[in-house]
C-alpha cells in the first residue's frame, strides 16, 4: 500500500493546523475498505459519490448500490457512533476520530431508546450538532435547557389524556373566524343568507349538493347529507354523529356546535362565488391522521424531573444576604478597561486604537458616552488599565440596561478624501491633520446577568466586525446582539471588569421590592415634583396630537413631563395609549423605573395591535414586555399566526433566554400543531446566522422533544429539502436542458421518490402529498435556476400541488412582504372592505433556500401584452391587450363582468399596498393576473422606497403601477377616466388607504419589529421613515385623503413612463417560457 499522504493517523490531526487534504478510510458495506485522498473542505455527499465510484475498481462492487441508498457514519469526539444524515456538512465540520466512516444502508430509525438518540435525532433536524450544545454549557443555558424540558414534560402529560377529538384538534386545528354571524360581505355576495355546500362520501364517486342556512352546524349538514344518500339508496349508517366532514383535498375538518359559515375554509370558498367541497368520512378511519406512534416510536423511560423554578421579578433575588440590592448604591457607574486583543487595525495607517463605551437602554442612551485612545503598537494587542466614570448612579441603572462598545482605529485623511463609508466614519481635524475613526468591532453586553446578578469579575467580551453586521449609520449598535461571537480565535476582545462598590454581589431588586419601593414614594412627598409640570388642557387633548404618531417621532422634554405627571389620568381615560405613556419615562430615574412597574400591575388589557407596539427594540424593560404578553394570551390561533412572524423576530430583542415571550410562544406552539409547523421553520431558517444559534437552537431543541407527534412530519419535510436542494445543484450544471433532464432522472430514482411519499406540503401543512411526479417537474428561467415541483395530492379526485424551490435566493423579504399584504387584507377584511387579494404562501426554509406557492392559471402582464400585441416592443402601450385577454377566459357578459369585478378591487388592493409598503421594481413580469380577473404582485426584492437607479436617474417615478391598459380594463372596454366604474374604482383605493392609515402605528410596530431579522433594507429605525412618508399619520384624514389623491393623480398622469419601462423590459427579455 502506498504511505499516508497526510498524517491523519495522529490523535491531534483535528487539532493541528490542517492541511488542505486528507486521508478518508472508508469502510463499505460489502467489506471492503477503501482509502481516498479529499479536499477537507468537500461536503459527505462527495465523499460518499467518491469511495462508490472507486468501489468499482474492488471486488464485490456488484452488490453496490445507488449512493442514495446509503448513509455515512463515524465516531465522534465524544466516541459515539454518529450517523451524518446532512450530507451538506463539510469533513472539516463533522472532524470524524482518525477519519474513519462508514458506509452502510439508509434506514429509518424504528425507535428511539435513549435520550443520547433522541437527541441526536433532534440535532440533526436543527443543524446543530449535539456536541455542538454539550460544549456551551453556561448557567443559563442549563437552566433554560430544564425549564424548556418540564415546560414539555407537562405538554406530553397532558396529550396523552387527549380524546380522539382533542388529538385531531391539535394536529388538524380547526380555522374558525371570530364571529360566527356571517360577514357581511358575504351576505352580499350570496344575496341572501342561504348557500350550497357540496359532499362527497369517502371512497365513493357520487356527490350531493346540500342547502345550508347561515345558522346551520357541521352535525345538520351530516345529517342532511346523509338522508339523501340513503334516499339513493346508498349504504350508510344512521348516526351523524358517527361521521365528521373533511375538507376535500385538505388535512382540514369541520366539526363541533359551530355553525358552519364561521369555518375560515367555507368563507374563503364563498368569497371567491366557489361552491365548498367536503368529504363525509367515518370517525373510526381517523385513527391515520391522530397516530401518536407514526413513523418513531419514542420508547425511552425518563426519570421524573424535579420541578423548575425559573428566576422570576416576583421572586426576590437577593436571597443571599450578603447581596446588596443596586438600587440602594449611589454611586456612579464605573468599569476598568485591562485590555483589547487580536484588533484587526491597519498597522501601516492608523495612529490610534480606541473604544467608544456607552451605555444604553433600547435604543436610547443612558447618560453621556466615552471614548478612551491609545496610541499604536507593533502588535494587536493594547494594554488601557484605566478606569471609566459614567454620568448616572448605580441606583438608577434600569434592569435592561446594555453596555455598548465600539473598537476604532484612528487613521491620517485627506482633507478633500470621502470615505467609502460616511455613515459611520469621523473625519476631523487634530493636531493640523485631519485624521479619519474608523469602527472596527462592536460588543454588547448586560449589566446585570438572568439571575437579576451585576456581572463581576474580569469580563472578556469577544466582539463581532462591522463586516458581519448589517450597515448601519450609527456607530453604536445597540440592538445588536448580546451574545459573544463564537468564533473566538478570529475577532477582537475586550477584557475589563466592573467596579462599583466594595460588595462582591450586587442584585437587581425583585418585583415585590420596587412595588414596595413605589409605595414608599406614594406615602411620602417624593412625587410631589409632579406638580411643576401641571398642565390645565384636559388630557384628551394633550394626547391627540400623538394618537396618530409613532413612538420614533421626538417629544419635546416639556411635554414628556407633562403627560408623565398626569398619567393616573392616562390610565382611566385613555389606556390604549400605553405606549405614548411609557415614552415619556425616564428610564435612568428608578422613581419613574418603579412608579411605571406599580402602574402596569393596574393597567387593564389593551388591545392586541397596542400590545403588539410593546415588544419592538424601544420597549426592553421587563414588566413593559410581560404586560405585552399578558394581553397577547387573549390572541385566537388564527390571529397568532398572521403576526408569529414578528413574534419570533422579537425574541432578539430579548436580553435572556428565558423570558415571557419565549415561553408564550412554545406553549402555543405545543398547543397546536399548526403554529408549530411555523413555528419550526421561522427558527430553523435563522440557524445559520451565528448571534442566534444559542437561543433558536435550543428553543428547537425544546420544541422537537414535546411535540413527538410532529417530529415524524418533520423529519419528511427535510429529508425532501435535501433532496430538491441537491436536485437543484444537479440543474444548476451544464445548459438548462441537461439540468432538466438530470434532475428528473434523479428525483425519479426509487431512493429520491420515496421520500416524498406521505408528506405534509411545507407550505402549508394542510395539504399532503402523496408522490412527485418528476415528468412534470422542470428548471424555470432564472438566475439562480429554481425548480419547478410538480407532486401528487393526496385526495386523487384533487389537483396535483405545484411548488417553486428556490436555492440561492433569501426569501424573507419576500416572506415578510406577503404577510404584510396579509396583515392589511385583514385590515380591510375587518372593515367590510374584501379587495380579492391572491396572497400566495412563501417560507423561507434556511439561508438563501426556500418555497413559493404556484398560482395556477395566471399569466404575466409581459406574456399576455406579447401574447396580444404579437410581440412588438410597442405591445405594453396597446391599451386593448390585457381586455382581450380577460375575455378570451370569460366569455359570457356575466362572466366578464365579474372578472372586471374581481380585477378593479385586487388592483385597488394592490395599487395602495405596494405604495404604502413601498415596493420597487414594478415590471411587467412581477405583476400577473389570473383568468378569473385577480390582479396580483410577485417577487418582493425591493420594499420600504429602495427603488433602483440607472445612471442616477430612479427607474421608476411613479407612486404605485396604473397604466392606461389597466385603466381600459376598469372602465369596461373604455379609456374613460371619468367613468362610473373608474371613479368606483379611486374611492375604494381611497378608502383603503385610509383604513391603513387608522391602523398606521401597527403597521409601523411590525416593521420595527422586523428591525433585527439582518434584512439589508430594514436594518435601523431610518428604513421607517418611508412608511411614515406615505402613511402621513400626522395629517388629518381630510388632509391625507388629500395627499393620496394627489399621487394616485400622479400615478394616472405618468403611467406613460410605466409603459415605457415596461417596453423596454419585454424588448429586451422574451419572457415567455
Amino acid at each position: 500500500m502506498a504511505p499516508l499522504s497526510c498524517p491523519t493517523d495522529s490523535i491531534d490531526f483535528w487539532r493541528n493546523e490542517m492541511p488542505e487534504r486528507a486521508e478518508v478510510s472508508c469502510l463499505m458495506p460489502n467489506g471492503i475498505l477503501i482509502l481516498t485522498v479529499v479536499p477537507i473542505n468537500c461536503t459527505i455527499r462527495e465523499i460518499k459519490t467518491e469511495v462508490i465510484r472507486e468501489a468499482k475498481n474492488f471486488p464485490l462492487c456488484h452488490l453496490i448500490k445507488d449512493p442514495c441508498d446509503y448513509e455515512v457514519s463515524g465516531i465522534s469526539n465524544f466516541a459515539n457512533v454518529d450517523c451524518f444524515t446532512d450530507e451538506t456538512k463539510r469533513l472539516s465540520e463533522i472532524q470524524p476520530f482518525f477519519c474513519l466512516l462508514r458506509l452502510g444502508e439508509r434506514t429509518e430509525p424504528s425507535t428511539i431508546s435513549s435520550d443520547y438518540e433522541l437527541s441526536k435525532l433532534v440535532s440533526n433536524m436543527i443543524g446543530k450538532s449535539f456536541e455542538e450544545y454539550s460544549a456551551q454549557r453556561t448557567p443559563e443555558v442549563d437552566d433554560f435547557r430544564r425549564k424548556l424540558t418540564h415546560l414539555c414534560d407537562k405538554m406530553e402529560q397532558v396529550r396523552s389524556r387527549f380524546t380522539w377529538s382533542e388529538k385531531l384538534l391539535y394536529e388538524h386545528p380547526m380555522r374558525v373566524a371570530n364571529t360566527p354571524a356571517m360577514p357581511e360581505l358575504i351576505r352580499k355576495r350570496l344575496g341572501g343568507t342561504s348557500f350550497l355546500i357540496v359532499v362527497k362520501l369517502e371512497n365513493d364517486e357520487g356527490s350531493y349538493t346540500i342547502p345550508v342556512s347561515e345558522h346551520d352546524t357541521s352535525s345538520t349538514v351530516i345529517e342532511s347529507a346523509l338522508m339523501k344518500m340513503q334516499r339513493s339508496q346508498i349504504r350508510v349508517g344512521d348516526r351523524p354523529s358517527d361521521y365528521i366532514l373533511k375538507v376535500r383535498g385538505r388535512d382540514e375538518f369541520i366539526f363541533g356546535e359551530y355553525p358552519i359559515i364561521q369555518f375560515i375554509y367555507i368563507q374563503e370558498s364563498l368569497s371567491g362565488s366557489d361552491v365548498p367541497n367536503v368529504v363525509l368520512k367515518p370517525i373510526h378511519t381517523l385513527q391515520s391522521y391522530i397516530n401518536y406512534r407514526n413513523d418513531l416510536n419514542f420508547s425511552h423511560k425518563r426519570t421524573r424531573r424535579p420541578e423548575y423554578n425559573t428566576p422570576s421579578l416576583l421572586n426576590d433575588p437577593c436571597q443571599d444576604r450578603k447581596a446588596i440590592s443596586s438600587w440602594d448604591i449611589l454611586n456612579p457607574f464605573k468599569l476598568h478597561i485591562y485590555q483589547i486583543e487580536n484588533v484587526n487595525c491597519d498597522l501601516s495607517r492608523a495612529i490610534k486604537v480606541g473604544v467608544h463605551i456607552g451605555l444604553f437602554h433600547g435604543e436610547r442612551r443612558l447618560c453621556a458616552t466615552q471614548s478612551i485612545e491609545i496610541a499604536i503598537s507593533n502588535n494587536r494587542s493594547f494594554t488601557f488599565e484605566k478606569d471609566i466614570s459614567f454620568d448616572i448612579q448605580v441606583q438608577n441603572l434600569p434592569r435592561m440596561a446594555r453596555l455598548c462598545m465600539v473598537i476604532y482605529e484612528v487613521t491620517k485623511a485627506s482633507r478633500s478624501k470621502k470615505s467609502s463609508n460616511t455613515n459611520r466614519d469621523n473625519i476631523y481635524k487634530e493636531a493640523n491633520t485631519y485624521v479619519n475613526n474608523n469602527p472596527l468591532a462592536w460588543v454588547n453586553t448586560t449589566i446585570f446577568d438572568y439571575k437579576h446578578q451585576m456581572l463581576t469579575g474580569c469580563l472578556s467580551l469577544y466582539t463581532w466586525t462591522y463586516a458581519d453586521d448589517i450597515q448601519s449609520e450609527e456607530i453604536f449598535h445597540p440592538l445588536g446582539t448580546i451574545e459573544p461571537n463564537p468564533r473566538k480565535d478570529g475577532c477582537a476582545i475586550v477584557k475589563l471588569t466592573f467596579q462599583c462598590s466594595s460588595y462582591e454581589n450586587i442584585q437587581f431588586p425583585s418585583m415585590l421590592a420596587v412595588l414596595k419601593y413605589a409605595e414608599e414614594l406614594h406615602n411620602g412627598e417624593v412625587l410631589s415634583s409632579d406638580k411643576l409640570h401641571e398642565n390645565s388642557k384636559p388630557i384628551s387633548a394633550m394626547l391627540s396630537q400623538y394618537l396618530r404618531i409613532d413612538k420614533v417621532y421626538e417629544m419635546h422634554d416639556q411635554d414628556r413631563n407633562a403627560l408623565w405627571s398626569r398619567r393616573y389620568e392616562i390610565l382611566a381615560e385613555a389606556p390604549e395609549e400605553l405606549s405614548t405613556l411609557l415614552h415619556c419615562v425616564n428610564w435612568n430615574e428608578r422613581d419613574e423605573v418603579a412608579e411605571t412597574w406599580n402602574l402596569l400591575q393596574q393597567w387593564p388589557t389593551i388591545s392586541v395591535e397596542r400590545s403588539l407596539e410593546l415588544l419592538d427594540y424601544a420597549y426592553p424593560d421587563p414588566a413593559v414586555r410581560s404586560f405585552a404578553i399578558r394581553c397577547l394570551r387573549f390572541l385566537r390561533d388564527e390571529e397568532l399566526l398572521l403576526y408569529l412572524l414578528q413574534l419570533v423576530q422579537a425574541m432578539k430583542h430579548e436580553s435572556y433566554l428565558d423570558c415571557d415571550l419565549v415561553t408564550f410562544l412554545l406553549e402555543r406552539a405545543l398547543r397546536n400543531q399548526r403554529i408549530g409547523h411555523y413555528f419550526f421553520w421561522h427558527l430553523r431558517s435563522e440557524m445559520q446566522t451565528l448571534s442566534m444559534q444559542t437561543r433558536f437552537g435550543l428553543l428547537l431543541e425544546g420544541y422537537l422533544k414535546g411535540c413527538k407527534p410532529h417530529v415524524p412530519h418533520l423529519c419528511k419535510q427535510l429529508k425532501v429539502l435535501d433532496a430538491l436542494k441537491a436536485g437543484s445543484l444537479i440543474a444548476k450544471k451544464g445548459s438548462k436542458e441537461k439540468g432538466r433532464k438530470e434532475m428528473q432522472d434523479f428525483l425519479s430514482s426509487p431512493s429520491n421518490s420515496s421520500i416524498f411519499q406521505s408528506i405534509q406540503n411545507p407550505l402549508n401543512p394542510s395539504f399532503r402529498c402523496k408522490g412527485i411526479q418528476p415528468e412534470k417537474c422542470k428548471v424555470m428561467d432564472s438566475k439562480m435556476r429554481p425548480l419547478w415541483i410538480v407532486l401528487k395530492n393526496a385526495d386523487q379526485s384533487c389537483n396535483d400541488i405545484y411548488i417553486i424551490f428556490k436555492n440561492g435566493d433569501d426569501l424573507r423579504q419576500d416572506m415578510l412582504t406577503l404577510q404584510m399584504l396579509r396583515v392589511m387584507d385583514q385590515l380591510w377584511k375587518n372593515e367590510g372592505m374584501d379587495f380579492r387579494m391572491n396572497i400566495y404562501n412563501c417560507i423561507s426554509m434556511e439561508r438563501r433556500l426556500g418555497m413559493i406557492e404556484v398560482v395556477l392559471n395566471a399569466e404575466t402582464i409581459a406574456n399576455i401584452q406579447k401574447e396580444k400585441g404579437m410581440f412588438s416592443a410597442t405591445s405594453p402601450f396597446k391599451k386593448g391587450s390585457l381586455f382581450s385577454w380577460l375575455k378570451e377566459y370569460n366569455r359570457t357578459e356575466e362572466e366578464m363582468n365579474k372578472a372586471i369585478n374581481e380585477f378593479t378591487l385586487s388592483c385597488a388592493g394592490y395599487c395602495v399596498a405596494t405604495y404604502v409598503l413601498g415596493v420597487a421594481d414594478r415590471h411587467s413580469d412581477n405583476i400577473m393576473v389570473k383568468r378569473n380577473g385577480q390582479l396580483f404582485h410577485i417577487d418582493f426584492g425591493h420594499i420600504l422606497g429602495h427603488f433602483k437607479e440607472k445612471f442616477g436617474v430612479r427607474r421608476e417615478r411613479v407612486p404605485f403601477v396604473l397604466t392606461h391598459d389597466f385603466v381600459y380594463v376598469i372602465s369596461k372596454g373604455r379609456n374613460d377616466r371619468d367613468s362610473e366604474e373608474f371613479l368606483y374604482f379611486q374611492n375604494m383605493c381611497e378608502k383603503a388607504f385610509l383604513v391603513l392609515r387608522k391602523h398606521g402605528c401597527l403597521i409601523l410596530s411590525l416593521f420595527s419589529m422586523m428591525i433585527s431579522t439582518g434584512l439589508p433594507e430594514l436594518s435601523s429605525e431610518k428604513d421607517l421613515n418611508y412608511l411614515k412618508e406615505t402613511l402621513v399619520l400626522d395629517y388629518t384624514e381630510e388632509k391625507a385623503r388629500e395627499h393620496f389623491r394627489s399621487k394616485f393623480s400622479e400615478a394616472l398622469v405618468n403611467s406613460w413612463k410605466t409603459s415605457l419601462n415596461w417596453a423596454s423590459h419585454n424588448f429586451s427579455k422574451n419572457n415567455k417560457q
